[in-house]
């Protein structure tokens, strides 16, 4: 940096970094989640179970115009929560 005449430019804190390195925590966040799945039958319990919470919420928004996805989603929520309070 010296020979370049960027020696004053350079910034060597201890924080600069965090930017960079928070922009992955999502990823990482999943990732370690991921981590629980690797036995087949693990993988197969979550995947039953998030298949159907999916496919009960997953209304095809861009093939609806929005007041009928607005009430399909509505009588979806109703329904989640009657399942829960049982």
């Amino acid at each position: 940096m010296r020979d370049f005449g960027n020696q004053d430019r350079q910034n060597t804190e201890q924080y600069v970094n965090n930017r960079a390195e928070n922009s992955h925590r999502p990823f990482r966040r999943r990732e370690r989640a991921m981590t629980r799945l690797k036995k087949t039958s693990t993988l197969q319990k979550f995947v039953s179970t998030q298949v159907l919470i999916y496919n009960h919420f997953n209304h095809q928004r861009h093939l609806e115009i929005r007041t009928r996805f607005r009430a399909m989603r509505n009588v979806s929520l109703v329904e989640w929560r009657q399942l829960i309070a049982v």
